[in-house]
C-alpha cells in the first residue's frame, strides 16, 4: 500500500514568539532552526520580515539545509496594487523560499476590523498569490478565523479558500483561530471545504483554547488535509497552538496514521524527540513538563508497586509505546538498561562509539544520575555531556587549570558625574607547569571572568580567538536565599558550530563560571588533532 505524504509546517519562531513571556533573539531563532531542519519538518515558518529589526535580520539570508524556510505576513491592502505595498515587498524581497500568507475568512472580521468589503478581501488574496508565484517562491494561504467564518457564513468562508486555491496557492490552509472548534466540527467541515478544494492542497492550523488542538488535529487529517501546522512543546498565544511534539509520533506511531501516512520525520529523529523537547525548554529557561505526553519525565513513570510489577513482567501493561523509539526511558527500578540504550544514543550523537557491554557506561550513568540530582540537565548541554563522557572514558586532556578566580564589582560616580557600574576579574590559570593570571573588566562579572580567562592560555590562546559567547541563561532550581543555580552558556566559532555548556552552584558566579571553563575545554577539544 502506497502511502501519502503528510507535511509538517512548523510556526514554533512566529506563533510561539506569541507565548506571554517568550522573546526569541536572532541568536535563538538561528538555534531553533537548525534543530527543527534536523527533525524533519518540511516547513519553518520564521516570523514576519520588516515587522520587527529580529526577523528582519533573520530573513537576511536562507537558514535551513533541509526544510523550505518560510515568511510569514499579510496580504496585500485594499485599495494598494501589489507593487505599492511595503509589506508585501519585504515577503518578496526576503531569502524565504515561500510565503504563508494570513487572510482573513470570516465575513464579520473583515467588515469590522478590516472596515473593507468582502470582495475586496477576495481579490487582496489573488494578487498576492500571484505576485508570490511570480517571484518563483511557494505560496500558502492560512484562513484566518476560517472555522467561525464558515458557522457564521460558509459559502463566503469556502470562496477565500477556493480564491486562494485558484490562483495557485499550494496550500490553503483552515486555521481554528480561537481554538473553540470542536472535534467533530472540524471533521465536517474539512469534509465539506473538499468539495471545492481538494485535501492535497488542504492545511489546518488550530489553537488550544479547549485542550483539544492535538485532537482536532488529527479529526482534520482523517478528513483529508494533508498539511499541519503546530509548535514546539505547543506554546503560542493563550493556551498555544497544535503540539508538534505529540503529533509527530503519533502520526509516525498510531494507527490509522502511520499505516496511510507518511512523514519526513525518520526513526532516528523519533529517538532524539524528547532530547529535542528539553532543548527547547532549556533554551526558553523553563522546566520542561513532567506530564507532557511521549516526552514527559512522567511520561513512563510508574509509582503504585501493583503497576511496576505488571511492567516487570509485560512492559505494555501500563506503556502504549516502547519509551525508547521517542528517546524517553521507563521511570521504575529497572530503568538501568533503558538508562544505557539512552545514553549511547546520546554518545553518538556527541561522537562517541562505545560498546553496549562497555562496564565504564555504568559509571558514566552513575555520574549523570547524580549530577541531574544536583541540579545538572544535559539534554540542553550536549558539549557539557560530551567532556563528562569523555572524562569518564579517559579521552579527555587537561588543558589547562584553574588555580583560582576572583570577581569584583564597583558601583561609583565617574569623571562626569554618571553612576556607573564597572566590574573586574583575576583568573589565575596553570598551563603546562606555568602559572598564568589575566585580568579583565566587563560588562557584569560573568562578562569581566569570560575575557579574563581567555585573556592569555598561553600555547593554547590562538586555538580560542575565534570563540565568542552568544547567550547566557540563569534558572533559579529552588528558593530562598541559598537556591541552587543552573546557568547555561551557548557558544559558536567560525565553523558555524553552535554548543552549549552548563553549571551548577548555589553561587551564580560559580556557575557561571563552570559553563565558561566547559565551554573554553569543549573548543579546545574540537581543535585537537
Amino acid at each position: 500500500m502506497t502511502k501519502e505524504r503528510l507535511y509538517l509546517f512548523d510556526t514554533t519562531l512566529r506563533d510561539g514568539a506569541q507565548t506571554a513571556g517568550v522573546e526569541f533573539s536572532v541568536e535563538d531563532k538561528i538555534t531553533i532552526t537548525k534543530l527543527l531542519d534536523n527533525l524533519g519538518v518540511d516547513y519553518i515558518e520564521g516570523g514576519y520580515p520588516g515587522a520587527n529589526v529580529v526577523d528582519t535580520e533573520f530573513f537576511e539570508k536562507d537558514r535551513t539545509k533541509n526544510a523550505i524556510f518560510t515568511a510569514f505576513g499579510m496580504t496585500k491592502r485594499a485599495g494598494r496594487s501589489v507593487e505599492n505595498d511595503p509589506g508585501v515587498q519585504g515577503l518578496l524581497n526576503s531569502a524565504a523560499k515561500a510565503i504563508c500568507f494570513v487572510a482573513k475568512a470570516w465575513d464579520k472580521q473583515i467588515e469590522m476590523a478590516m472596515g473593507i468589503s468582502q470582495a475586496e478581501n477576495i481579490e487582496a488574496i489573488q494578487s498576492s498569490v500571484e505576485a508570490t508565484l511570480s517571484a518563483k517562491k511557494e505560496c500558502i494561504v492560512d484562513c484566518e478565523h476560517f472555522f467561525d467564518g464558515y458557522k457564521s457564513n460558509p459559502d463566503y468562508a469556502i470562496s477565500c479558500a477556493k480564491a486562494a486555491y485558484d490562483a495557485g496557492a499550494r496550500w490553503v490552509v483552515l486555521c481554528d483561530t480561537n481554538g473553540g472548534t470542536m472535534p467533530d466540527e472540524i471533521e465536517a467541515i474539512v469534509t465539506h471545504v473538499q468539495q471545492s478544494v481538494p485535501g492535497s492542497h488542504l492545511g489546518i492550523h488550530v489553537h488550544n483554547d479547549t485542550e483539544q488542538a492535538v485532537a482536532n488535529t488529527l479529526a482534520a487529517v482523517r478528513a483529508g488535509v494533508r498539511h499541519v501546522q503546530g509548535t514546539l512543546n505547543g506554546i503560542g498565544e493563550r493556551c498555544g497552538n497544535a503540539n508538534m511534539i505529540s503529533l509527530i509520533p503519533t502520526f509516525a506511531l498510531k494507527k490509522p496514521f502511520c499505516d496511510e501516512l507518511e512523514i519526513g520525520v525518520g526513526q532516528k529523529e523519533l529517538e532524539g524527540l524528547t532530547s529535542l523537547s528539553r532543548q527547547f525548554d532549556e533554551l526558553l529557561n523553563r522546566a520542561p513538563a513532567r506530564q507532557a505526553p511521549y516526552v514527559g519525565a512522567s511520561a513512563f513513570a510508574t509509582k503504585a508497586g501493583i503497576h511496576a510489577s505488571a511492567i516487570l513482567k509485560d512492559p505494555s501493561s501500563y506503556e502504549h509505546i516502547d519509551p525508547a523509539v521517542v528517546g524517553n526511558e521507563r521511570n521504575v527500578m529497572v530503568s538501568q538498561q533503558a538508562g544505557k540504550s539512552n545514553l549511547l544514543t546520546v554518545l553518538g550523537r556527541v561522537g562517541l562509539k562505545i560498546e553496549k557491554d562497555d562496564p565504564r557506561l555504568d559509571q558514566l550513568l552513575r555520574k549523570v544520575k547524580e549530577r541531574e540530582a544536583r541540579g545538572y540537565s544535559y539534554d540542553g548541554a550536549d558539549a557539557s555531556f560530551a567532556l563528562l563522557a569523555r572524562r569518564t572514558f579517559g579521552q579527555l586532556p587537561e588543558f589547562f587549570r584553574v588555580e583560582s578566580f576572583r570577581t569584583s564589582v564597583e558601583r561609583r560616580y565617574n569623571a562626569n558625574g554618571d553612576l556607573i557600574t564597572m566590574s573586574e576579574a583575576i583568573v589565575k590559570i596553570e598551563v603546562d607547569g606555568e602559572m598564568l593570571m589575566s585580568v579583565a573588566e566587563g560588562n557584569g562579572p560573568v562578562n569581566a571572568l569570560d575575557l579574563a580567562m581567555r585573556k592569555d592560555l598561553g600555547k593554547y590562546s590562538d586555538r580560542i580567538d575565534d570563540l565568542e559567547l552568544v547567550d547566557f541563561k540563569v534558572r533559579i532550581l529552588n528558593g530562598g536565599t541559598g537556591a541552587v543555580t543552573r546557568v547555561l552558556v551557548e557558544s559558536r566559532d567560525k565553523s558555524g558550530e553552535r554548543w552549549f555548556t552548563v553549571g551548577v552552584s548555589p553561587n551564580i558566579i560559580d556557575a557561571s563560571f563552570e559553563a565558561l571553563y566547559e565551554s573554553v575545554t569543549y573548543k579546545l577539544m574540537k581543535t585537537e588533532s
